[in-house]
């Protein structure tokens, strides 16, 4: 539904040139609620003006819906009305309402639609059915220093949603709201995604957003994406800077002599006792240094952070216990790390097989005694 190729933004000023955006690769599937996540100065504002071609950009392409927006922008008057027509297509809400103090609420719905040329009777059967799928059907003839700041921006999600859009556009959208209206708006937004069949790129600064309602993620740093993928596959990905800010967890070994592993579970091994398992049929003292857990989707979703005794080329079997019941295992102690890949190497050559095997069984033995 969204992609970029190759996208480019630079600001020029006084002589000095400032690289907002340095060659983004987007796509954002239909459908699908899409989070842009990273921190001031990343470039995530820019990236969604340059989506909507509020920004031009410097380099590169923007296709909505299978059109090529920046192919629109400059080529004369028929491209520019063309230009118009798809940006209708694409709504948009912002982080300060941008609501016009002097209209009511109704009328701020409807302006969209007066701009669309829209007849009267035509604007305020639109505006009151959208204020009424956001849930301020009463709040009609008020005007917006009467509302609160969920109201403000419930009021702009309607507006946003006047031209029929396919694709939301949300910039910060809850960054000036407190934590309980911020889980309203994030609601409405994916309930309007499910009704409507919307297709909603946010931009946020806030890993509970993409917890929260993201189906795919992305993470920006300094103008370029350096991670992205559905939050699943971001979750299953050895060494994911995303996956460890959704779900951080935190311990370091008690002794030298010790492996510190990472543990990612999701879908069905999120509910089973994995942990418990793996220190009866090894009997092995497991100690948890961390946990973070929660529901993503629908689904639950976590990472622990567990030390076992002994160094890795110690715990190769364990670890493979762990990976054979579906779980993503990374090691967490640089020495240790390196020792893992050795160790896995050595494994995979066949080299290790019946170490391994005579390991495992040791240990069932040990257990048993």
């Amino acid at each position: 539904m969204i992609t970029t190729t190759g996208l480019t933004k630079v600001y020029r000023s006084r002589g000095r040139e400032v690289t907002a955006l340095d060659g983004v690769d987007l796509h954002v599937r239909e459908g699908e609620v899409y989070g842009v996540i990273g921190q001031s100065g990343a470039g995530k504002s820019s990236l969604i003006r340059c989506i909507n071609l509020l920004e031009r950009p410097t380099s590169g392409t923007v296709t909505v819906a299978g059109q090529d927006l920046t192919a629109l922008a400059g080529r004369g008057p028929r491209a520019g009305r063309e230009l118009r027509q798809a940006r209708s297509r694409i709504g948009m809400v912002f982080q300060h309402f941008n609501l016009l103090s002097s209209r009511t609420v109704q009328d701020n719905v409807e302006l969209p639609l007066e701009i669309l040329g829209k007849s009267g009777k035509e604007r305020s059967r639109k505006a009151l059915e959208l204020l009424d799928l956001v849930g301020l059907a009463d709040k009609a003839k008020s005007y917006p220093a009467q509302l609160s700041g969920g109201q403000k921006q419930r009021v702009g999600i309607a507006r946003a949603l006047a031209g029929d859009p396919k694709v939301l556009l949300s910039d910060e959208a809850t960054s000036a709201l407190d934590p309980e209206t911020t889980r309203s708006i994030l609601q409405l937004l994916r309930d309007l995604n499910r009704q409507l069949g919307l297709t909603v790129l946010l931009i946020t600064h806030e890993m509970d957003v993409v917890k929260s309602i993201c189906d795919s993620a992305a993470l920006m740093e300094r103008g370029r994406v350096v991670e992205s993928g559905t939050v699943g596959e971001l979750l299953a990905t050895p060494g994911s800077e995303l996956a460890a800010a959704l779900f951080p967890v935190g311990g370091e070994a008690s002794a030298d002599d010790r492996t510190v592993l990472d543990v990612t579970f999701h879908g069905e091994t999120a509910t089973q006792p994995v942990i418990s398992q793996l220190s009866r049929t090894y009997n092995i003292d497991i100690s948890i240094l961390g946990a973070a857990i929660d529901t993503v989707g629908g689904l639950q979703i976590g990472r622990m952070r567990i030390e076992l005794p002994g160094r890795y080329e110690d715990n190769v079997v364990p670890v493979g216990f762990l990976r054979e019941q579906g779980l993503q295992v990374d090691v967490v102690d640089p020495v240790n790390a390196e020792n893992a890949e050795n160790a896995e190497e050595s494994v995979n050559a066949g080299d290790a097989g019946d170490a391994a095997e005579g390991k495992r069984s040791a240990l069932v033995k040990e257990g048993a005694e």
